[in-house]
């Protein structure tokens, strides 16, 4: 049966599930661009803005699973509701700030709470309920890679609006974005009308949390992976943290910046595809691995070499096409493992993981930096800690595959 027809009655889930991912995470990384300019206005260091915008990967990290377990009680909808509000005022409070307090609280503690009901591991699990088994891995691809088009579309529109008329009406204009991402939760809410599968004999679904939770960390392949997830979010918000700065220490047109994350939006487009629909035929977990030793040997290239905008923009296009490419596979993996009830939840405990690598990632570059002056330091630890990552998440996926988890609760 063609594709379209399997998902034609699910089609206004999907949008909405796509919109809303594609303004969260397009928003959330393009927030770097305004950086140099605000830091310099409301005299803040760098140092500062990157502890901001690691409080938010922190509270993000460590509400995820419990956004996702409150999906379980209350539904989707509401949760979803909710997060879209927060990442309105979040961006005010951005827009209108005058010293460090309101950035920590809106780019921080506001938009990172509202990430955690709105972005990849919410969207994802609301694609993996509305979708059969068959075609589940292919349709995360496809939402993924729909959810990369705000990176495409916010970094370009932030950048013009921010040198044309301040830092401060781009963050306008970002406000302006974000408010549709209520009408696209709302639509996306309809899964919770669809009801679950019927479990099978060796699935979690009527298991309690706290059981669902101690048989996710019981199983040796959601722990291998859930460790290698360190070290994705810690490169990948190095990079839209930091890619900014570093082009302006370079001495590159600061538009480069704003077209190089433009690049990652419209690349990554392109490996959710292509991720989702590989994860349908080969093993996830070892994919994963692949993704990250190549971003490794990729970040490792550009830094080596004096930075030029073909460089970047080609450093844009490659990384772009294996960064939300994690998406399908984790989410694939996790309903694979563990069943749809608790999907969202667990997802967000091994997200967690990922977080503090995205701590790591943005403050860690920013200390790096005020105190060496230069990105040097930040970036080989970056790659020698994702090629040990996908290394070992490579050799073990093949060594030992996943397997359901041995814990059961009938």
């Amino acid at each position: 049966m063609p594709l379209l027809q399997v998902l034609r009655p699910t089609l206004p889930i999907l949008i909405g599930a796509s919109i809303m991912l594609t303004l969260s995470m397009g928003l959330r990384q393009s927030l770097g661009i305004f950086m140099q300019p605000l830091t310099h206005d409301i005299h803040i260091s760098i140092s500062d803005f990157t502890l901001a915008l690691a409080v938010q990967n922190l509270a993000w990290g460590f509400l995820q699973p419990l956004a996702g377990a409150m999906t379980t009680r209350y539904g989707f909808r509401p949760i979803m509701i909710v997060g879209s509000l927060m990442y309105i005022a979040g961006l005010i409070l951005m827009a209108t700030a005058n010293g460090l307090v309101s950035i920590m609280i809106g780019a921080g503690v506001l938009i990172g709470t509202s990430l955690a009901c709105t972005a990849a591991a919410i969207a994802m699990s609301v694609a993996a309920r509305a979708v059969p088994a068959t075609v589940r891995s292919t349709v995360l691809g496809i939402v993924s890679g729909a959810g990369s088009l705000g990176a495409l579309l916010s970094a370009p529109l932030g950048q013009m609006l921010n040198e044309g008329f301040g830092w401060r009406a781009g963050l306008a204009g970002f406000v302006v974005m974000s408010v549709l991402m209520i009408p696209a939760a709302w639509y996306a809410g309809r899964v919770d009308n669809i009801p679950l599968p019927k479990p099978a004999a060796d699935d979690i679904s009527d298991a309690t949390a706290i059981t669902a939770a101690r048989t996710a960390f019981g199983n040796a392949s959601f722990v291998v992976m859930t460790c290698a997830y360190l070290v994705c979010g810690m490169q990948l918000v190095f990079l839209t943290t930091h890619l900014p700065s570093y082009l302006a220490i370079c001495g590159l047109d600061p538009m480069l910046s704003a077209q190089t994350l433009g690049m990652i939006g419209g690349f990554n487009v392109l490996g959710s595809l292509f991720f989702g629909w590989a994860g349908q035929r080969w093993n996830k977990l070892a994919l994963l691995g692949g993704i990250y030793v190549l971003r490794s040997l990729a970040l490792a290239w550009y830094f080596m070499l004096p930075a030029t905008p073909s460089s970047t923009l080609l450093f844009g296009a490659i990384m772009g096409f294996l960064w939300m490419g994690v998406g399908p596979l984790v989410a694939g993996a996790v309903a694979e493992m563990f069943g749809l009830r608790w999907q969202a939840m667990i997802q967000g405990l091994a997200f967690m993981s990922h977080q503090i690598g995205s701590f790591l990632g943005a403050y860690g570059g920013g200390v790096l930096y005020d105190a060496l002056g230069s990105y040097t330091m930040a970036w080989r630890i970056g790659v020698a800690l994702g090629l040990a990552g996908g290394i070992v998440q490579v050799a073990f996926a093949l060594i030992r595959p996943s397997h359901p988890p041995v814990l059961r609760t009938a």
